[in-house]
């Protein structure tokens, strides 16, 4: 683990780090048109940090985004309670394998407490071997199917 390495959620006023995360997902997931074609303005990104249910964090090293994941607390109606719902989790690769993502899940669990969530979970792609990995040591699996409904 680099010996500078932050945890910080990102707030209205982190703009510029939301900007240089999106940039790590673009090349960790090899996505650019959905992380960096079309970027959102400012007051967008400012609006969507400020919400509460909406957590973003980001391991810094040395001021510079070099991790980050995007997670949504999601309100139940089964049960008076909320889960969260980790989207998007991506380290730099010259950072990985340093317990980088271990330390960024640890810390949106501290958060998920904070709001009294009973659960944060994530999904992952087959063939994602490392990610699998990672989720196999911190959490419980679970083989469910996933289904994308087109909007029109």
């Amino acid at each position: 683990m680099p010996p500078a390495l932050q945890i910080h959620r990102l707030t209205s006023a982190d703009v510029p780090l939301m900007r240089q995360l999106n940039a790590v997902f673009a090349a960790a997931f090899e996505d650019h048109v959905s992380y960096l074609a079309e970027p959102p303005g400012d007051r967008y990104l400012q609006e969507v940090l400020g919400k509460e249910h909406v957590v973003v964090l980001v391991a810094l090293n040395e001021g510079s985004v070099v991790g980050g994941l995007v997670a949504y607390e999601l309100h139940k109606l089964e049960r008076a309670r909320t889960e969260v719902y980790l989207y998007d989790l991506a380290v730099a690769q010259p950072f990985r394998r340093q317990g980088v993502a271990a330390r960024l899940i640890e810390q949106l669990r501290a958060v998920a407490a904070q709001r009294g969530a009973w659960v944060v979970y994530v999904q992952a792609d087959v063939g994602d071997a490392a990610a699998i990995a990672l989720y196999d040591k911190l959490g419980v699996r679970e083989d469910v199917l996933h289904f994308d409904f087109p909007v029109p």
